[in-house]
């Protein structure tokens, strides 16, 4: 099985079959073991009712007690086997699953680091936690196939060929009639897929909106918002369960029809040799083994379905999995260094421009629009921007994140101690964590007092995304982060817009302090954050309107006062 640091190699991205067989050439010699040892067992399987036949024409009714006895002896002892052989094929048949679950696992982790800040900007949070929760699951269960579904296939050749010597008309019926019993089940499979597929769709955005709501719940309760969205969630989710029923429905006629048609068919087969017993075609032994026979194949049929259910299921999820997969990563064509000395950003798309040594405030009525604007000159989307002059896409993209830092308000923490949280990248500009400049990043984003507050200081456990601090303290800790980072330039999103006026005037003025000299840019509609800005970028519909102090574009520019006005009026 894969080691926990073992390299999982390279995924078959192609489509979802190709990379469930992947999955089996990963492990070859387990594979194949599981085979053999699933055909094994059934074939056993099988015998049993040609042990029982033998006792009888031999042993019971000439009254043959030593032959009896012979007889019995080895079907106890292909019995015992066989239990033996049950136990290894579980054992390998676990393994095998066990290896796909991890495998699966660390593919799917490596591509999310790969993909890096560009992750959320390919794919929402829920896509990627419902792989984890369920199709890693699904995948690993549907190469139950491996085991037993190779083993159905020979048994099933072999009690044809074992009632060939009894009768070519039972041979025949088998022969003909588990295939029919699989194409009866087909279509059903076939819808199983769509309907499979429709429902994992929709489970990942759900997931997603569950994800975003945790996370902006106060904010939309403060909003009056949140009925509305619960209502649009409630609807959401109802139309889920809908889809789960569908889904439920077409599994439901999958197991019936794969545990009534094969029990139908025994009972065909069964009234057929009773008939040819009764007219001396066959003997008593021989209808027994026919009994036995085809009670042996209702397991092999049973297994068909199944893995042909669980395929169908693995594939849908094989396909998620590699739709994750082939997310790229935004590529470097990058070949010339970052300017030599402070220069300007400037972002065409939108008319804006960054000056270095200066703090820059982006407003905006929608916020996502100098959000994305700060995207764009960081170099996380596409675009036109420029760097003193040269197109970003012409620079490596490692000396882009060496010295620019954009800095999201809704950044991952991880769980550790809270020095380790606030410890940057150590490919991050000047990333020193000395106790002074750790203390002074403290200073500048007013976090003191939530260091105070811990029972150790910096040394104090934080739960993942610092769950243990409030949503004002957990900005402010990213802050800490950002400015212990010191990059070149700093781009911050709404980096104060959870904390209170108060707190809020602290941590912008001592944010203009500690990044005197060094370019730094804020998207905000804080009145407070605006004042202390050097310029002030007015953005209507994601372009540049207007360009001045706080103080001058409240003078001249009507839609900019209101959008001021009515923040001002939320921080009352």
């Amino acid at each position: 099985m894969i080691d926990a640091y073992e390299d999982p190699g390279t995924p078959d991205v192609r489509g979802g079959w190709r990379y469930l067989w992947w999955l089996v050439r990963c492990q070859p010699g387990r594979s194949v073991a599981g085979a053999l040892l699933g055909s094994s067992w059934m074939v056993l399987l099988a015998a049993t009712p040609y042990l029982m036949a033998k006792a009888i024409d031999e042993g019971l009714e000439p009254g043959d007690w030593a032959a009896l006895a012979g007889w019995s002896f080895a079907l106890f002892a292909v019995g015992s086997f066989n239990a033996w052989l049950s136990i290894m094929r579980h054992r390998t048949m676990t393994r095998v699953r066990m290896d796909a679950n991890f495998r699966t696992v660390k593919v799917v982790v490596a591509q999310a680091v790969r993909l890096g800040a560009a992750l959320s900007r390919r794919t929402g949070a829920g896509e990627v936690v419902t792989i984890g929760v369920g199709d890693v699951q699904t995948i690993a269960q549907s190469l139950t196939v491996v085991g037993p579904g190779v083993g159905a296939c020979v048994a099933y050749l072999t009690v044809a060929a074992l009632l060939v010597s009894v009768s070519p008309v039972l041979a025949a019926v088998v022969l003909l009639g588990i295939p029919a019993i699989v194409v009866l089940v087909g279509p059903f499979l076939s819808r199983l897929q769509g309907t499979e597929t429709e429902y994992r769709n929709r489970q990942g955005v759900l997931t997603s909106r569950i994800a975003d709501l945790a996370g902006g719940l106060r904010v939309l309760n403060g909003l009056g918002g949140k009925s509305l969205i619960a209502d649009a969630f409630h609807r959401d989710s109802q139309r889920l369960r809908s889809q789960g029923y569908r889904v439920g429905a077409v599994t439901s006629w999958v197991q019936a029809l794969g545990v009534g048609l094969p029990t139908l068919f025994l009972a065909v087969v069964t009234w057929l040799a009773a008939r040819l017993a009764a007219e001396g075609d066959i003997t008593v032994g021989e209808l027994v083994a026919v009994y036995g026979y085809v009670a042996v194949l209702v397991g092999p049929v049973a297994f068909w379905v199944e893995c042909g259910y669980q395929l169908s299921r693995g594939v849908v999820a094989a396909r998620r999995v590699v739709r994750f997969l082939r997310l790229e990563p935004l590529e470097d064509t990058g070949t010339r260094d970052a300017p030599a000395e402070p220069s300007t950003l400037h972002d065409p798309e939108s008319g804006v421009s960054i000056l270095p040594g200066r703090l820059t405030a982006l407003a905006s009525a929608h916020p996502a629009d100098s959000a994305a604007v700060l995207d764009r000159v960081a170099r996380y989307t596409p675009s036109r921007a420029t760097w003193g002059g040269v197109p970003l896409d012409e620079i490596r993209l490692p000396r882009i994140r060496q010295h620019i830092l954009l800095a999201d308000h809704e950044a991952d923490l991880f769980a550790g101690t809270l020095r380790e949280v606030i410890a940057p990248f150590r490919g991050a500009g000047n990333c020193a964590t000395s106790p002074h400049s750790a203390a002074a990043a403290i200073h500048a984003a007013v976090a003191d007092d939530i260091v105070q507050g811990l029972p150790d200081g910096l040394d104090s456990a934080m739960d993942a995304q610092a769950r243990n601090l409030s949503g004002g303290q957990r900005q402010r800790i990213r802050l800490v982060r950002a400015l212990l980072a010191d990059p070149e330039i700093l781009l911050a999103v709404e980096p104060t817009s959870a904390l209170d006026a108060h707190t809020e005037a602290l941590v912008t003025e001592r944010l203009r302090e500690a990044r005197d000299g060094r370019t730094t840019a804020v998207t905000t509609t804080s009145p407070l954050v605006l004042d202390h800005a050097d310029t002030v970028l007015y953005l209507v519909d994601g372009k540049l309107a207007a360009s001045g102090t706080h103080q001058q574009l409240l003078t001249t520019e009507p839609g900019y006062r209101a959008l001021v006005a009515r923040d001002a009026e939320v921080m009352k």
